[in-house]
């Protein structure tokens, strides 16, 4: 199935239905009174996260999403059917944001999560309501009001600990065919992966986390060239960024030193955030290389790109150093876990606090 990850979508609300002006008409009752009801309230619309759907592809084609309108109020004091909600079912990690202001509606981050999207309008009231000692026969009644439209844009974020960043062909499919059981393309031409890759890699029976692989970027990316600007999103909610470098590569005019400024340069462009974030430096295609000859070339390479965080020297195709690299990422994040679950824990104390003042 082709991936979707965007869509544009229009909810509308139904209105409520209008109360009624009636008086009750009885044999035997003179005099009876008013007994119009209210009107129904209309539909809402909402979102759920459910983690069973993957794509947003039902969204490409079913773009207009109306709920009913609330029935009128009737006389004898009957009220107006109110009509049945609507909800829409959508991939965990989906944003909602509104498409005209730009303002994030929802983030739907966690399975079962739901989300107001469009409210339905309240049901007007009928002349019952409107009965007092000085007016004992109201004709007043008031209209539905009418519920909420709005034109949404969907937007899907993969949920992953971590991602994968390089140039095309740098070995990110490989790698996450060599430490999962995800089996994306591989093949020895750019642009191989067109679509998010998502693989679990487990390291021990209760130990694993989730690494996202998105098309390779390319000078320029951060404008629109090449097809990973599309998927940049996808990194947001990692927690580490692996920068995959081809160290051999096969092209003799290539200057690796180049490509991974270029892609840490867009980066920084199309995300500052994104930047900051924990970012390690995964030397690919060891295997190249004579044995003698690796150790030397990483070092050139890290000295000359000026890098000063972690780094690791791989073969993604024959699995080289992939053990050591999934066992010290596990460790990174188990340790950012641990510390997110101290900082809840010191939260907590302090929300209590403040409901009870």
């Amino acid at each position: 199935m082709k991936f979707i990850d965007e869509a544009t979508i229009e909810v509308h609300a139904g209105n409520g239905g209008d109360g009624m002006a009636s008086f009750r008409r009885e044999k035997f009752v003179p005099r009876g009174g008013p007994d119009g009801g209210d009107g129904g309230r209309g539909g809402s619309i909402y979102a759920i996260a459910d983690r069973n759907i993957n794509t947003l592809i039902d969204y490409r084609y079913a773009r207009i999403h109306r709920a009913r309108s609330g029935e009128k109020g009737q006389g004898a004091d009957c009220y107006g059917k109110g009509a049945s909600d609507i909800v829409l079912r959508m991939p965990v990690g989906t944003v909602v944001s509104d498409l005209e202001t730009g303002d994030v509606i929802a983030d739907l981050d966690h399975h079962d999560e739901r989300a107001l999207l469009a409210k339905g309008g309240k049901g007007g009231l009928g002349n019952l309501h409107f009965k007092s000692s000085v007016n004992r026969a109201p004709r007043q009644f008031t209209r539905g009001e009418p519920g909420e439209s709005r034109k949404l844009k969907l937007e899907l974020k993969v949920l992953a600990d971590v991602g994968l960043l390089g140039m095309p062909n740098a070995g990110k499919s490989t790698l996450i065919r060599a430490v999962s059981a995800a089996r994306p393309k591989v093949a020895d031409y750019p642009f191989t992966t067109l679509h998010p890759n998502l693989g679990v890699v487990r390291v021990d029976e209760n130990r694993s986390f989730v690494v996202a692989d998105i098309p390779g970027l390319i000078e320029g990316a951060a404008e629109g060239a090449g097809l990973g600007h599309q998927f940049l999103r996808h990194l947001a909610r990692t927690r580490l960024l692996l920068h995959l470098v081809d160290i051999a590569p096969l092209d003799a005019g290539a200057d690796p030193v180049k490509d991974a400024k270029a892609i840490v340069k867009e980066l920084r462009k199309y995300d500052e955030t994104l930047y900051r974030k924990p970012r390690w430096l995964v030397l690919n295609k060891a295997d190249m290389l004579a044995p003698g000859l690796r150790e030397k070339t990483a070092k050139k390479f890290v000295k000359d790109l000026g890098w000063k965080g972690k780094s690791f020297i791989i073969s993604a195709l024959t699995g080289e150093g992939c053990k050591a690299l999934t066992y010290a990422i596990m460790e990174h994040l188990e340790l950012h876990r641990s510390e997110d679950a101290k900082e809840k824990q010191v939260r907590k104390p302090q929300i209590n606090a403040d409901k009870r003042r």
